[in-house]
């Protein structure tokens, strides 16, 4: 039997795929805690590589460095999809390559597939495929924290509201593709949801 192979432009959202992994699998807040001379901030904090345990180092730069370079692998993977490997494949170059680098941050490569929980690679690729949804879902994020003070409560409200205002907004196949990375998250946050619900999470500005 012959293999079929796909033709050039089924192969693009694997293409694009691949590509938003490999973005996705930058580990900035290793690298910019590093730069910072405070070492491995997988070692203090939460042991998150994320901007909010950034944050725990002391040096704001680290944080702020660090949330715009995960947000920005996502949406960058989405922009360069778009842009160089466009086609008329039933599925989005840049969609693929979003979601793969949602994931590539989950599970970096070079980390041992131990990574963040993802929430800035979440929004920056939200905004970079639509940017109503991704800035629905900043404002979630915002109203929640200033609300309770909880950062993961705020991302876990903005995550699962997201879908709901793609299918709304957009279409419901775009609704689907959010919420694989919805449901991802919050698997990602069930520490953070199991001191929720005990009352034992820490809010913003205090340490865990």
């Amino acid at each position: 039997m012959i293999a079929v192979l796909p033709d050039a432009a089924a192969r693009r959202p694997l293409l694009a795929a691949l590509l938003g992994y490999l973005l996705g699998s930058i580990p900035f807040g290793l690298v910019f805690g590093y730069l910072s001379g405070q070492g491995d901030i997988r070692k203090i904090g939460s042991g998150n590589i994320g901007a909010t345990n950034a944050l725990r180092t002391g040096k704001k730069w680290v944080a702020l460095l660090t949330l715009i370079g995960d947000a920005g692998k996502g949406a960058v993977a989405v922009w360069l999809a778009r842009t160089t490997l466009a086609s008329n494949a039933a599925i989005d170059p840049g969609l693929a390559a979003g979601i793969a680098a949602f994931i590539g941050h989950l599970y970096p490569i070079w980390l041992g597939f131990k990574g963040g929980k993802g929430v800035a690679t979440f929004i920056g690729t939200l905004l970079a495929i639509t940017w109503p949804i991704g800035l629905a879902a900043c404002g979630v994020w915002l109203l929640t924290l200033a609300l309770y003070r909880y950062s993961s409560l705020a991302s876990l409200n903005s995550a699962f509201m997201s879908p709901i205002l793609a299918v709304g907004i957009e279409e419901t196949r775009l609704g689907l593709a959010i919420a694989i990375m919805t449901v991802l998250i919050f698997l990602k946050h069930s520490a953070n949801i199991s001191r929720l619900r005990k009352g034992t999470e820490p809010k913003v500005g205090r340490k865990p």
